[in-house]
Formats: C-alpha cells, structure tokens, sequence
C-alpha cells in the first residue's frame, strides 16, 4: 500500500484502502462481509490434504495446527459466484456473501 509513515492513521487508512479493494461496496450491492471462518486442522489432517490437493492454502499456527482458507474451500466447491434467487457468494470474493434483490448483474 505504499505506507511509509507508520502512525495509527496511516495504518488505519491503508486496512481501510485493503478491505475496501476487496471488499463489495454495500451501497452498492448488500452483503454480510466476510461471513465464514476459516477452519483450522490438525496436522496429520493437513499433510492428508496438501497431498490430494497441492494448491490448498493452509496457514501454519502456533499451537501446531493449520489454519484453511475458507475462500479457497468455497473455489473448490464451485460456490464462487453462486447465486440462488436474490443471494449468493460474490464473484470475486468468496468468503463473502451477497444479496443481489434491487441490483443489476454489472454489481456482482
């Protein structure tokens, strides 16, 4: 982002310009932010699954577990942009979901 100045400010500011890239814009089209937790695992759980699935996206945790993302396990669902009637999971951002009653399809 850029930051060079390392005040609260300027962190602040620079979450705020991360979340709302990633973000959808609510005023634009309603959504709950990012709704799922992402699940932690045991490490013989984790080996298992980084063998059958390379591109998994796991985080290594203090206490020995790993941390999935929930994103990446809502891709692999073929839930990414799923829509049924007016919600759904957004286009870009998996974790998050959106209700679409009231916007055009140019919004997703």
């Amino acid at each position: 982002m850029g930051v060079t100045d390392l005040s609260l400010q300027a962190i602040s500011q620079a979450v705020i310009n991360i979340r709302s890239s990633k973000l959808p814009n609510p005023a634009e089209i309603g959504n709950a932010g990012s709704f799922f937790k992402n699940p932690e695992i045991g490490e013989a759980q984790y080996i298992s699954l980084k063998a059958a699935f390379p591109e998994l996206v796991a985080y290594p945790l203090a206490n020995g577990k790993y941390k999935l993302a929930a994103g990446w396990l809502i891709e692999q669902c073929g839930l990414k942009g799923y829509r049924k009637g007016d919600a759904g999971v957004h286009a870009r951002q998996a974790p998050v979901l959106v209700k679409w009653r009231g916007y055009g399809a140019g919004n997703l």
